[in-house]
């Protein structure tokens, strides 16, 4: 069996990756080794970032109704949301389940073939191409594509075939968590220290909570043989309430283990999501980074697949995403000491309080958490908004008096020159490159509030939302249009 990439894992990464990959016409197989979708959520959101992801493919609308979460902290230190622009704010309440649901459909609406009931125990590299050994219902069988890509979680079999180092630090410490029905316990969304240690409470449906408990003496253990009777007597311990004898829909335990692959490319293959990073859940950061991944990886596969630019495109995905990866296993092993330590760390808290209250530190916990300040290097400046990503929900209005959302216009997952009427005639790209960049012309609605927009003539986005390219202020387009998307 043949294919252009191989997607091992049907995770929100997995089945993101597949999707874009689809949406620029090149072939994928995704294999999962669960028959069934899980059922199972282990996330309860997504970062402002994720939506963003989610909004220019025209997905958050699949989602349905959706809550944006009004708080914010780090480590449960609390941030005044006052502080902050409401471009931090991610989505809440929206069950991990659910998110695999719509990418399921939408992957494969758009032709991804996903084979459940195989796993992945074997690959190779033969020159130009990935062949992976797969043991399915049906038996032993090679699949065959020239990329091949690890979404297969924290105990990545991609990652040790391929024999890719993961360092980090190992867990000192454990937490419960269970989904519980019918108690109609108090929320905590962010978080309470308690004498003892921490436990937090969130609404995940009617009727149906999750709880979160991390006694301070809990050493890390593993959930195979866990009891729902061991949660109930450790939350009791803490809060003095009884959750014995409640309908437990889901139960799990995590540690503060961290690490984070060595590379993220290796040849043929690479790793995406949990296979390359993991940490303690903290912000919805986990699928929120990992579904940033696939969406930065996807689109340069796709361009290297249908030959439109050289394979050295594909080196940018660690250069880019890996110094991500590195930053959320910093604030992530921060948050942690600040949320399962003991009473030792109360002095640091009260310090972290009072500094959270300055406007410019607020921000910039805030954009850690949010992904609001990642940034890449794209090889030219002059222009504030250029390494970052272009913001949704600018509205552009069009030259026959139509308005669109800058989100609306990324859907097809092409590049995206803007050009205003107020653009030189040599910012105007080459046409050489309409067949992977929509160009479109108009002007921004106002008013301009952000900094960034005022004045902006032209601007070339990378399929993955980020500015390659921007004026005033950057020169020779035809340049940034070749590094990204090859020879006109």
């Amino acid at each position: 069996m043949k294919t252009d990439v191989i997607v091992v894992g049907a995770g929100p990464v997995g089945l993101m990756l597949a999707g874009e990959l689809r949406l620029a016409g090149v072939n994928v197989i995704v294999t999962e080794r669960r028959t069934e979708p899980s059922g199972e959520s282990r996330g309860v959101g997504f970062t402002r970032r994720a939506a963003e992801v989610f909004d220019q493919r025209g997905l958050l609308t699949r989602l349905g109704e959706v809550e944006i979460g009004r708080e914010m902290h780090f480590g449960g230190v609390r941030i005044d949301a006052g502080l902050l622009d409401d471009i931090h704010f991610g989505v809440r309440g929206v069950p991990q389940h659910r998110i695999e649901e719509v990418l399921e459909a939408w992957a494969k609406d758009l032709g991804a073939v996903v084979q459940r009931g195989s796993e992945l125990v074997d690959l190779r590299e033969t020159g130009d191409a990935v062949v992976a050994t797969v043991d399915s219902p049906d038996g032993l069988h090679d699949v065959s594509g020239a990329y091949l890509v690890g979404c297969d979680g924290a105990r990545s079999t991609v990652r040790r075939l391929v024999g890719i180092d993961f360092p980090g630090h190992p867990a000192s410490r454990g937490a419960y968590v269970a989904d519980i029905a019918g108690r109609g316990i108090r929320p905590r969304a962010i978080g309470e220290r308690v004498p003892g240690g921490m436990v937090m409470a969130v609404r995940l449906e009617d009727g149906v909570d999750r709880i979160v408990i991390h006694p301070d003496s809990l050493a890390p253990r593993d959930a195979n043989d866990l009891t729902f009777e061991e949660i109930a007597d450790s939350w009791q311990s803490l809060t003095g309430e009884s959750l014995h004898g409640a309908d437990v829909r889901w139960m799990n335990c995590f540690t503060d283990t961290s690490r984070q692959a060595a590379e993220y490319r290796r040849g043929r293959v690479f790793l995406a999501g949990d296979a390359s990073h993991i940490h303690i859940p903290a912000g919805a950061q986990g699928l929120s980074v990992g579904v940033q991944d696939a969406v930065n990886l996807g689109w340069k596969l796709a361009a290297v697949v249908k030959g439109r630019t050289p394979e050295a495109l594909l080196d940018s995905y660690h250069s880019e995403r890996h110094p991500v990866g590195a930053q959320v296993l910093r604030n992530t092993r921060a948050q942690a000491s600040l949320y399962l330590t003991g009473d030792e760390m109360e002095p640091l808290r009260r310090v972290m309080s009072e500094l959270v209250g300055y406007r410019e530190i607020a921000r910039r916990l805030a954009g850690k958490v949010s992904g609001v300040d990642v940034h890449y290097d794209m090889g030219v400046t002059g222009h504030p908004l250029v390494g970052f990503r272009l913001p949704t929900d600018w509205v552009l209005e069009r030259a026959d008096g139509s308005s669109v959302r800058t989100g609306e216009l990324l859907h097809g997952a092409k590049g995206l020159f803007i050009a205003t009427a107020d653009a030189a005639a040599a910012d105007a790209p080459a046409a050489g490159w309409s067949d992977r960049v929509d160009v479109v012309r108009g002007n921004w609605a106002g008013p301009l509030d952000d900094v960034r927009q005022a004045g902006l003539s032209s601007v070339l986005v990378r399929p993955d939302g980020y500015v390659a390219w921007a004026a005033p202020g950057c020169d020779d387009a035809h340049s940034a249009l070749r590094k990204w998307f090859g020879p006109a």
